[in-house]
């Protein structure tokens, strides 16, 4: 029971539906402050990030990464023989390490003191929750608040033949190699995905109706991906949509809105996420939801429904990992923890894994004069000191945003390689309040491409 309280009424005092990322941080600190807690998944603990997101498709990308790199060697004059992927046993392997994670996920929340249920979670009430089993059993539970976090599922628009794409799960999932891949979408799974196919060789098309990558990021950075998957040799369609798609025995054929037909192995659908709320009885209670069915929440990461919240990508805030982790970590800290914390959603940074990566903190020009500020824009693009021998086309893009006035940096963008890592540390800067001249005061380290943060000059 949470420290300092009576005897509950409820069979528990938390119920968290999801054992993802969030939910398993939320659902320890939870337990840490007393809380009795019970833990609800209906797939296996780990969540999206873990099983079906983030990890695996890191690994991934690594991996297609090789055959760059062998390319790059031959360029510094090793002789390169023999060398082809095993992609089957790449998955395999990929997915022992998935089981490996999912079973420190079970041992955090059952060692943390709390339960664990397998089964699907339904809200029956304000303070009840309904779980149905694999047995089809359904046992419920009293709580005295429920925290639903769920995260998010693959959407696809409505066409004809829709149903023939494969989404981001079963991509990371392919026993074998397509010859040739045709991706549909825009944003960074697209892209990253991408990435992937081509590096292993798949004759990789992407197809999309905006006319570059990535909405709502830096202008710049956009245009740089765009040329470098070219370079890299990822056919671009944009400004056109999927109308149909055919299967004729193993191939698929496209049907694009110009008129144009591309024939592909497989089709994969990158066209964004929704909250996967849709078993979840939100709309019997009158749960608030927004125009994607996004969970509608307060400060306190809180429904209209005062016993019930929400966090992470099923929401209307932020949706990446550290941010629904942290979430749930100030949830439990204010419920149980008698601390009244809050998180920023200021100067988050983020991550593309793309090929180049891209990595990105702060507002960009766009975003900092549609604010207000009369922004100062540094740029640096320029050929690594490796692909000046190996041959490599690919150029690193740096770009600060500074606010003329107070001379903050309010914003840092990055395309090249080892951007999350550097940008990760250009961040605590921009948290901090750092000043332009606070960049340039500092010391860069030589050579390196990140010293490009501390040399660029107007």
């Amino acid at each position: 029971m949470p420290k300092g309280e009576e005897v509950s009424d409820y069979d528990y005092d938390l119920i968290v539906i999801g054992a993802g990322s969030g939910g398993t941080r939320t659902a320890r600190i939870s337990a840490s402050y007393g809380a009795k807690t019970l833990v609800v998944e209906g797939d296996r603990a780990g969540g999206t990030c873990v099983l079906r997101g983030c990890v695996p498709k890191k690994l991934l990308v690594y991996a297609s990464q090789f055959s760059e790199q062998v390319s790059d060697a031959e360029g510094f004059c090793w002789q390169v023989d023999g060398f082809k992927s095993n992609w089957n046993k790449l998955i395999k392997k990929k997915n022992i390490e998935l089981d490996r994670l999912h079973e420190i996920y079970v041992n955090l929340i059952k060692n943390s003191g709390c339960d664990l249920i397998s089964g699907w979670g339904k809200i029956e009430g304000p303070n009840l929750v309904s779980i149905t089993q694999e047995n089809n059993q359904i046992v419920q539970y009293s709580t005295k608040k429920i925290m639903i976090a769920v995260g998010g599922e693959p959407f696809f628009p409505n066409f004809k033949g829709n149903e023939f794409m494969i989404n981001s799960d079963k991509a990371l999932d392919l026993e074998e190699l397509p010859k040739s891949i045709i991706i549909y979408g825009s944003g960074y799974i697209a892209v990253e995905f991408a990435g992937i196919f081509n590096g292993f060789g798949v004759d990789t098309h992407l197809v999309f109706r905006s006319d570059k990558t990535l909405k709502g990021f830096d202008e710049d950075i956009r245009d740089h991906l765009m040329l470098s998957m070219e370079q890299k040799g990822i056919t671009i369609h944009n400004n056109v949509t999927i109308s149909k798609i055919n299967k004729d025995f193993n191939d698929y054929i496209i049907e694009l809105s110009d008129g144009n037909k591309l024939n592909a192995d497989l089709v994969m659908g990158a066209t964004g996420r929704i909250p996967k709320v849709s078993k979840l009885g939100l709309e019997k209670h009158l749960i608030k939801l927004g125009l994607r069915g996004e969970i509608l929440v307060n400060d306190y990461n809180q429904t209209n429904i005062d016993s019930i919240y929400a966090i992470g990508d099923v929401t209307d805030k932020i949706t990446l990992t550290p941010i629904a982790i942290a979430e749930g970590h100030a949830f439990a800290d204010r419920e149980f923890g008698n601390k009244e914390r809050f998180i920023s959603y200021e100067n988050v940074p983020s991550a593309v894994f793309s090929q180049p990566s891209i990595a990105v903190v702060g507002l960009s020009e766009k975003e900092a004069v549609e604010r207000g500020f009369k922004v100062k824009q540094y740029k640096s693009e320029f050929r690594a000191l490796k692909n000046t021998v190996s041959g490599n086309l690919e150029r690193t893009l740096m770009k600060l945003v500074v606010d003329e006035k107070s001379q903050k940096v309010i914003g840092a963008h990055m395309i090249g390689p080892d951007s999350a890592e550097i940008i990760q540390g250009i961040a605590i800067a921009i948290k901090a309040g750092a000043l332009k001249s606070d960049f340039d005061a500092t010391i860069g380290i030589h050579p390196s491409a990140a010293e490009e943060f501390v040399t660029m000059r107007s």
